[in-house]
């Protein structure tokens, strides 16, 4: 007995489930993210097509194979595949397989710092046990035919394996890396709010309250003053408020960038890459205005990890700096603001040697009426701490 017209549209739904929108799916996911990851780290220079288009690439053939299905209607009146039609279909599967393999093998010395080398691992050998599952299924149904408990239970097992179990596998993670770590793990206090602080970049993103306060002379060069991290930031809230602050952020990501030793290739990498989506490409969140060719020579470099990456472009930002930025800075309140923070600074460290005065009130042997600086030198944070213990 055949399958009418309406009976086998039913039964080759699976094989679109399946395939193009569910095993094969999520399987040319894992093998794009291993083939950048295998540009990106061992060649050290950005795949030559971007996911986006490497993706349907990948689920071209997946398409084409369950529409191939849906030509040839290859299903008998139990709605199986004769094993001329299995084998074929359990190659395409491993092959597949075997690619993703070959893609991880080749990066599999490479100390990633975000786990992405056990992600693939897991991938294989979970896309490998559910082939298995449908082959045994597929054996136990032609051998027992007859059974009908063993149809449905066998069945079952096929839209686990091949559509549930994977679908809560891969969505683990994404083709970022990072960003799966930044953003999944949400049940982790710790949250990393820039690349430099995921890679452990010393004093990334930080500025310590104790950090010795340095003049600044507006007549000395700007790239000399933005290395001054008290002015940088300074300068980077008023391009902020300007709403023009990628090219001092841009700076502040390089300046990060260069704290990474040379020889610390894959770290270097991270932040390189991190960099490059962030200012570099086109359409990029905060898209920095260098030159095309600039552009160019960054996005095809042959070393993703070289020191001077992005120093042409850094060149080029900074000019533009001079010439829009800065002259305004100098007569904008946030100047004014940072030359009044560093004279209370200034102050406050002239203070300190002779008096031994501590200005954290946890380590501070003076208290309440004994401090006769008490009410002139106590920080926000001392005076809030004076006042609960005042309460007590």
């Amino acid at each position: 007995m055949c399958l009418t017209d309406t009976q086998f549209e039913h039964a080759v739904i699976p094989v679109w489930i399946e395939g193009p929108l569910g095993f094969g799916l999520l399987l040319s996911c894992r093998i794009v993210q291993a083939f950048q990851l295998y540009f990106i780290f061992a060649k050290r220079r950005l795949p030559p097509m971007r996911s986006h288009v490497c993706l349907p690439l990948f689920l071209l053939p997946w398409f084409a194979g369950a529409a191939f299905i849906h030509v040839k209607q290859p299903l008998n009146n139990h709605c199986h595949m004769a094993a001329q039609w299995v084998i074929p279909v359990v190659s395409f599967h491993t092959l597949y397989i075997a690619t993703l393999v070959a893609f991880t093998g080749a990066i599999r010395h490479i100390e990633f710092r975000f786990n992405e080398l056990r992600d693939l691992w897991r991938g294989i050998v979970l896309s490998a046990s559910s082939i298995g599952v449908w082959i045994a299924a597929y054996v136990l149904n032609e051998i027992h035919e007859e059974i009908a408990w063993l149809q449905v239970v066998s069945r079952f097992l096929l839209l686990v394996t091949s559509s549930i179990l994977v679908l809560a596998f891969f969505s683990i993670s994404s083709s970022q890396p990072l960003l799966s770590q930044i953003s999944l793990r949400r049940r982790e206090p710790l949250k990393y709010e820039t690349m430099g602080q995921a890679l452990g970049i010393p004093d990334s993103g930080l500025l310590m309250q104790r950090e010795p306060s340095q003049a600044i002379d507006p007549d000395e060069p700007l790239d000399k003053l933005l290395l001054n991290k008290r002015f940088r930031q300074s300068f980077m809230a008023f391009a902020d408020s300007c709403l023009a602050g990628e090219s001092v952020h841009f700076h502040d990501d390089v300046h990060e960038l260069g704290k990474i030793p040379v020889n610390d290739s894959v770290r270097r990498i991270y932040m390189a890459r991190d960099i490059i989506d962030k200012y570099i490409t086109a359409g990029a969140p905060m898209e920095v205005n260098i030159s095309y060719r600039c552009r160019q020579d960054i996005l095809m470099t042959s070393n993703l990890a070289h020191p001077d990456l992005f120093n042409n472009a850094l060149n080029e930002l900074l000019q533009l700096m001079k010439m829009n930025l800065a002259k305004d800075y100098w007569s904008s309140t946030f100047f004014l603001k940072f030359k009044e923070e560093a004279s209370m600074r200034s102050d406050a460290h002239e203070m300190e040697p002779m008096t031994g005065w501590n200005f954290s009130p946890r380590l501070s042997g003076v208290r309440g009426a004994d401090d006769p600086f008490h009410q002139e030198y106590l920080t926000k944070d001392s005076d809030h701490s004076s006042g609960n213990t005042d309460a007590t």
